[in-house]
């Protein structure tokens, strides 16, 4: 574990403290439990504990499980948490109800939702994806081609420069990111939605890094098909269950190929012979993880009273804060800004490349800014609106631009590489 260091802790600016006096989503902070002393910048990969979290997990687990035990299923509604979770998280993203369960992890929803692509446009032969996906949308993608010698993968960045040029009337499916996980940059998904279409293509969404941030509108946008975890900027627990979304109009027609006892019509009913659900539910598969399950409640709880719009904007202007405080300083020490400038296309993370970023977050880390790396060399730093201050991101650029002008990230023990970076 690295040690810590013994800094001083930057005096924040009246303006700044007055931008957090005047913030009308400052009583959400109370809402989050952190550890004294740390700014947490890494939302963007997980989300802190919701302080109400400990209450209800443990209410879960010794009434709900101990006490109530098989019974809990139906008294304590176990069976439809993916349901109510589910409506739950799509009124965040846009979606009416009946839409969205919470259910699996990423990648299964991943596979899940192409080859439920796949079966609403037969014949056709592509899918379209781009190479700086996060990289499991692509590995699951590689096994749903490997499965299918009748379909093949086109990658932007590879096959062409842009999406778009990939998209033709051979396209099945298009996955493709709102929020690129490195960068940052934020896709426009009303037009490319309604260009994927305009090709009689399926537009398939990740929202792994807007769910809870942005202000998501898959219904508005037409969107057909759509994934995302819940453990990032919805604050629901490390490996908590993803979610998966399908338009209405599709439920009743779409295959996906995990055809487990929950997506059944009538499970209950033991029936020899699979018949999936007319609804969402036919996403389904096996058991779900209720303890896992029942921990999405206080995430969801914590942001879901107030406006999306306003903690985009909160998001945004915390960033374009930390991009003014570090900018000249990336400049003089050779590190490169590379989230837009333009609010239409940035997302809620400030992405830095270094040469040594690895060392420079690990050097933040011990002083208790804590952000996090993607190799090969890119620092991430996420900004969620729901317990951060102006003061924290002052703080964190404050650290940032000594830990760069001083160089002490090249002391020994920052760049030991670890398991998780």
């Amino acid at each position: 574990m690295n040690q810590a260091v013994s800094v001083k802790v930057a005096s924040v600016p009246l303006e700044i403290e007055q931008r957090d006096a005047a913030d009308p989503l400052r009583h959400l902070q109370a809402r989050f439990h952190l550890p004294q002393g740390k700014v947490y910048l890494a939302g963007n990969s997980l989300g802190p504990a919701p302080v109400a979290a400990f209450d209800d997990i443990e209410a879960a687990v010794r009434k709900e499980w101990a006490e109530g035990l098989v019974q809990s299923w139906n008294d304590a509604d176990w069976f439809s948490l993916v349901d109510t979770l589910g409506d739950r998280i799509g009124a965040l993203v846009g979606a009416a109800a009946g839409q969205t369960v919470a259910c699996d992890s990423v990648s299964i929803n991943v596979y899940k939702a192409l080859h439920a692509g796949l079966s609403l446009r037969p014949g056709r032969t592509t899918i379209v994806a781009e190479a700086g996906s996060f990289p499991t949308d692509l590995y699951v993608a590689e096994g749903v081609v490997a499965g299918r010698p009748d379909i093949k993968l086109l990658l932007e960045g590879v096959d062409a420069d842009n999406i778009e040029e990939l998209i033709d009337e051979r396209t099945a499916v298009v996955l493709v990111n709102h929020v690129d996980y490195k960068s940052g940059e934020l896709r426009d998904m009303a037009a490319l939605t309604s260009r994927i279409h305009a090709a009689g293509a399926i537009a398939i969404w990740d929202l792994c890094h807007s769910a809870g941030v942005i202000a998501v509108e898959l219904d508005a946008c037409d969107v057909d098909l759509a994934i995302g975890c819940t453990y990032k900027y919805l604050n629901c627990g490390p490996g908590a269950p993803a979610f998966i979304y399908a338009a209405k109009r599709h439920q009743a027609t779409l295959r996906q190929p995990l055809s487990g006892w929950w997506g059944h019509a009538a499970p209950f009913a033991f029936e020899v012979g699979y018949r999936p659900d007319n609804g969402a539910r036919r996403l389904l598969c096996g058991t779900q993880p209720i303890l896992s399950l029942r921990a999405l409640n206080t995430g969801l709880a914590a942001i879901e009273d107030v406006a999306m719009a306003d903690i985009r904007a909160k998001s945004l202007a915390m960033s374009d804060l930390f991009i003014d405080l570090v900018e000249q300083t990336c400049r003089d020490h050779g590190a490169t800004l590379v989230t837009p400038r333009d609010h239409a296309i940035r997302g809620s993370q400030v992405s830095i490349t270094f040469e040594n970023g690895y060392a420079v977050v690990q050097a933040l880390m011990a002083r208790g800014i804590v952000g996090d790396f993607r190799a090969p060399d890119m620092m991430r730093f996420g900004f969620a609106p729901a317990y951060l201050s102006f003061a924290d991101v002052y703080r964190a650029a404050d650290a940032f631009n000594d830990v760069m002008t001083s160089g002490s990230w090249r002391e020994e023990r920052f760049n030991r590489r670890r398991a998780v970076t």
